[in-house]
C-alpha cells in the first residue's frame, strides 16, 4: 500500500545539476518524515538529507551541505533533492525513503524506493 517512487536521476557533467523527485502514495504522507540516501557497489547506504513532516528542519550529510536540498510539498505527496555542483563522488544510487514517525531524529525509516541511478562524469 505504501510506494516511493523516484525520479530525476541521469548522467551530469561534474559541476553540474539534477532534481531528484520522490513521488508518494499512501496514507498520511504529511505525518512523516522523509529522507534521501545513497548507495554504491560495495559500499553502506549513506544519509545524504532528511526533513520533517512540515518541512521545518532538515539535516544533511557533512559531504553535501551547502551543495544539495531537500523540500517537499505536502499538497503533492512529493519529496525533492535539489542536487547542484555535483561530483564524481555523488555518483550513486540515490533512494527515497519514509520515516516511521513526523520528526527527524525520533525514529528510523520502514520504506523505500527502488531508486533512481545518478551518474557524475569527470
Amino acid at each position: 500500500q505504501v510506494q516511493l517512487v523516484e525520479s530525476g536521476g541521469g548522467l551530469v557533467q561534474a559541476g553540474g545539476s539534477l532534481r531528484l523527485s520522490c513521488a508518494f502514495s499512501g496514507r498520511s504522507f504529511r505525518s512523516y518524515h522523509m529522507g534521501w540516501f545513497r548507495q554504491t557497489p560495495g559500499t553502506e547506504r549513506e544519509f545524504v538529507a532528511g526533513i520533517n513532516w512540515s518541512g521545518q528542519y532538515t539535516n544533511y550529510a557533512d559531504s553535501v551541505k551547502g551543495r544539495f536540498t531537500i523540500s517537499r510539498d505536502n499538497a503533492k505527496n512529493t519529496v525533492y533533492l535539489q542536487m547542484n555542483n555535483l561530483k564524481p563522488e555523488d555518483t550513486a544510487v540515490f533512494h527515497c525513503a519514509r520515516g516511521g514517525c513526523g520528526e527527524l531524529g525520533a525514529c528510523g525509516y520502514d520504506f523505500w524506493g527502488q531508486g533512481t541511478q545518478v551518474t557524475v562524469a569527470s
